[in-house]
């Protein structure tokens, strides 16, 4: 079923949706897959789930049959079993990735589908290094608790400060380690 055109890239009826969502990170597919869980197969229920692709990270969802967006979208596709995929590469991103309401954190998809951690800290690490996806502030913070140079910066920095507004105050005896010949105080 061919949602939204574009050249069809792989197309099976897959136990494990990872392999596909592994694809499409590792080949940095910007398009679209749609996803037929089997009671949909096999209850011949209406439409499809569609995940937007950028780079081959999951940044939106909708599902064709229900209207459901979003988050909404994964709770439909996490149903046990096998399920039709057929992933499909575009020029650009498919139109209702630019949406709010459908957008999706990078990493949810193989979170909530797949259940594999690795994929979705692949996944989110892809996304801050292609720029794409929604930066969620959980994803923020885990980057910058990640990045030890940055946290070390940052403590340097706060101890700098902390050593010249203690000498301003006139209070280095109460500092745990000596001021710095070298600490500037402005006055």
């Amino acid at each position: 079923m061919t949602v939204h055109g574009g050249r069809l890239v792989h197309s099976r009826v897959v136990a494990d949706l990872g392999d596909v969502l592994d694809l499409a990170l590792e080949e940095a597919i910007t398009g679209y897959a749609t996803v037929e869980p089997q009671d949909a197969l096999l209850l011949d229920a209406e439409g499809v789930g569609v995940l937007a692709l950028e780079a081959g990270v999951p940044v939106a969802a909708r599902h064709t049959g229900t209207g459901r967006v979003g988050r909404e979208t994964l709770a439909e596709l996490s149903v046990p079993g096998p399920c039709r995929v057929e992933l499909y590469e575009r020029d650009r991103p498919v139109q209702f990735a630019d949406d709010p309401s459908n957008r999706i954190p990078p990493g949810l998809p193989a979170d909530r589908l797949v259940r594999d951690a690795d994929l979705a800290n692949r996944t989110r690490s892809a996304a801050a290094e292609r720029g794409t996806g929604e930066r969620t502030d959980a994803d923020a913070l885990e980057a910058f608790l990640t990045d030890d140079d940055r946290v070390d910066a940052i403590r340097r920095e706060a101890r700098t400060e902390a050593r010249q507004r203690a000498a301003e105050w006139g209070l280095t005896d109460a500092l745990a380690e000596p001021v710095d010949s070298d600490v500037a105080v402005d006055e």
